[in-house]
């Protein structure tokens, strides 16, 4: 993250006014601008943690903060520690230190041995615009917090940033979940972010997601979740991307095509191409419905790339894929509270059937895609590819990127689409 200080403004202040409140050295708004407020609660902070109260946000108050970023701290036990007097001194839950800790036996503490504690709040926030740095927070905060799911990555974006990936589950039915082909689309992100804090709650307390329990879909399915296919298009969106030679390169590339407002009618990768429109799927046709509007070289959207799977995002995409040989996958897009759910002629066993149980549970409609926009997209490909069940969720309605204000009546919609989607097949 960059140095921060009084008169930034972007996600990286949202992101750091979070962490101030969490770690209750204030009640600030997050409205990602670094003003008075801020600074004094930074310096409060910093006070506290023994560095100098410059009301500078550097390297050093980052790695103080990163507990209330990620979720959880590292202790040492020390003598007469124990998972209850953890709990009490860290206001958090007995039951929460053993899900983090399985392999730790509470009545045999290690004197200098180091257990996870997690924190008293989400892990995953749903009030801020996000950034790539979120996005690792929020992945790694789980993983520790719950030690049951597995991450990695699938590859990096086109500026080095991984594309990380969640796995839940152990079962032989396996379905994945993607967000964020598009940039500013990026209200997709946390909604699979979160579904993957609800599900894992809910199976460490053998509880319900749904109607449906938890354990019995982890037993049944494993779900691979990609978050964010394209990291760097959504920090350019957001604000966290504002100077540098990638942005530099971007703004250049919107100069060409006005019609997208910049940066917020960014939807490529970083590199003008449009990831939803890579896959070997018709390309050819999509080459040349694009072309045919104008949209013949790098692009804040809708440029197809010199070839199939040219941008490394999308190239990671489908090795995933092959790789993984999902029996159903999910890619979720932002705009018209509607399901997406065939390409051509083909038409998949059981998804008809799929696509209307996902609308009748969410509200959406289901609908054929658009000629214009009906090639080379990940579901397409999908569909094409492995002929079993593939849905493009449209999830919101109005003018991308859509406020995060959003987000609790589209993930309210959707918890239904993604619990069930695991168990449909």
């Amino acid at each position: 993250m960059n140095i921060l200080k009084k008169g930034s403004f972007g996600p990286h202040v949202s992101l750091l006014q979070l962490a101030l409140n969490r770690s209750g050295f204030g009640e600030l708004q997050k409205d990602g601008i670094f003003g008075p407020k801020t600074e004094n609660a930074l310096k409060n902070f910093q006070s506290k943690v023994g560095l100098i109260p410059d009301g500078i946000c550097g390297e050093l108050s980052q790695q103080a903060l990163m507990p209330w970023y990620t979720g959880y701290l590292r202790v040492k036990i020390q003598p007469g520690d124990s998972f209850y007097s953890l709990s009490q001194r860290f206001r958090t839950s007995l039951e929460a230190i053993i899900i983090a800790n399985p392999n730790i036996s509470p009545e045999n503490l290690q004197i200098g041995s180091s257990i996870i504690i997690p924190l008293p709040f989400d892990v995953v926030p749903t009030d801020i615009d996000y950034c790539s740095e979120l996005i690792g927070f929020c992945v790694t905060g789980l993983n520790a917090r719950y030690p049951f799911l597995k991450i990695g990555n699938i590859g990096k974006s086109t500026m080095g940033k991984p594309i990380w990936s969640i796995i839940l589950g152990t079962g032989k039915n396996r379905v994945a979940y993607n967000a964020s082909h598009h940039a500013n689309e990026w209200i997709t992100t946390p909604i699979l972010l979160k579904f993957a804090e609800d599900f894992s709650t809910k199976y460490a307390s053998d509880g319900e997601i749904y109607g449906e329990r938890a354990s019995e879909i982890f037993n049944y399915s494993t779900i691979c979740i990609i978050p964010a296919v394209n990291p760097d298009g959504i920090d350019l969106v957001t604000g966290a991307l504002n100077s540098g030679e990638f942005y530099m390169k971007a703004k250049k590339i919107a100069l060409d095509y006005p019609v997208f407002p910049f940066p917020s009618g960014w939807k490529a990768n970083i590199a003008g191409t449009d990831l939803n429109l890579q896959y070997p799927a018709d390309w050819e046709q999509a080459k040349k419905n694009k072309y045919a509007q104008g949209i013949v070289s790098p692009a804040p959207g809708d440029f197809v790339g010199p070839y199939p799977l040219s941008a490394v995002e999308s190239r990671a995409m489908y090795d995933f894929t092959m790789s993984f040989n999902p029996s159903l996958i999910l890619a979720y897009h932002t705009q018209g509270n509607v399901i997406y759910w065939k390409y051509s002629d083909y038409e998949p066993f059981n998804s008809r059937r799929i696509a209307q149980l996902f609308s009748t549970i969410s509200g959406y409609s289901v609908e054929n895609t658009p000629y214009a926009s009906a090639f080379a997209g990940y579901k397409d490909w999908f569909i094409k590819a492995f002929n079993r069940p593939g849905y493009t969720i449209e999830a919101g309605l109005g003018k991308n990127p859509l406020p995060i204000s959003d987000f609790p009546e589209i993930y309210e919609k959707n918890i239904g689409i993604l619990t069930l989607g695991a168990i449909v097949t």
